[in-house]
């Protein structure tokens, strides 16, 4: 079973990504990113397709990082890096075995429009069916239209888990009131789906079961008009988004590092998988 299901709509011209680990509530996986990628390449490569729509399997969107995965990674590299130390591996040896358990990859993954690798063109509607926190906020915030159930709600929680919203940071004041994101990026507090609505971070409030109808039915809606207006509005909107942005990364690369590197950064994981309250070092 994949970690991304696909689905043609071809009355609306649209290809339906469905996050698919609903017993993870749709934790990312490094299949699941690399399922997205895909879909991506697939929806900007078809000329039938003009609309993407990400929704999640289950009771979820997506509740972002994998953490258990991260701890395990975290174990994995200190391994590594305990091998190192003790003269068993050379640098060679140690940078390839990073790359192979993706220590050296742990940084968020912009899936949706902010690398030239994965730039899709085309409108991206999020029909948000569940919790959307953390990484899958990010998802959510990347698309272009976003739509949610009244079960859903919203977060960006990765303070508590000693790490940084890496791609939260530098796009949530893009996409609502300053004061408000920086109310729930330093509070990691929940937002509800009429708080969403109200900071105009999602569009529309939806019953479940007319969520994903009403998802096909904006996309059949941007499907009608001419291709190329479509995809040269959207350009515009995301120049205008993404202008002085990658001043915006260079910053926060400086600032992430110490941040990520920190101990507080592996004991966030670690407490998760362990089901207990971190205990922050500040170191």
């Amino acid at each position: 079973m994949s970690d991304v299901e696909f689905e043609r709509n071809e009355v609306a011209h649209c290809l339906i990504f469905r996050l698919n680990r609903p017993d993870q509530l749709n934790a990312q996986s490094d299949e699941m990113q690399a399922g997205i990628l895909k879909g991506l390449d697939e929806l900007t490569a078809d000329p039938d397709l003009r609309v993407g729509i990400i929704t999640g399997a289950g009771r979820a969107f997506c509740v972002g990082a994998d953490l258990k995965q991260m701890a395990q990674k975290n174990e994995e590299n200190r391994d590594i890096e305990a091998r190192f130390a003790a003269g068993e591996f050379t640098l060679a040896d140690k940078l390839a075995a990073q790359r192979e358990v993706g220590a050296l990859a742990r940084q968020p993954v912009r899936t949706m429009g902010t690398n030239p690798y994965s730039l899709c063109p085309k409108p991206l509607i999020a029909a948000i069916n569940g919790p959307c926190v953390a990484g899958g906020m990010e998802i959510a915030m990347d698309c272009d239209i976003r739509i949610a159930s009244t079960e859903a709600y919203f977060g960006l929680f990765e303070p508590k888990r000693g790490i940084m919203a890496g791609f939260g940071v530098n796009h949530l004041p893009r996409t609502m009131p300053v004061g408000e994101a920086m109310y729930f990026l330093l509070t990691a507090d929940r937002m509800s789906p009429d708080q969403a609505l109200r900071n105009g971070f999602v569009h529309e409030v939806l019953e479940p079961d007319a969520l994903l109808p009403r998802a096909i039915e904006i996309a059949t809606m941007i499907s009608a008009n001419a291709p190329l207006a479509v995809e040269g509005s959207k350009a515009m909107v995301q120049f205008w988004r993404h202008y002085a942005l990658e001043e915006s990364l260079r910053l926060f690369d400086a600032i992430r590092m110490p941040v990520l590197n920190s101990d507080d950064a592996k004991e966030g994981p670690r407490a998760f998988a362990e089901k207990r309250e971190p205990r922050w070092s500040g170191t």
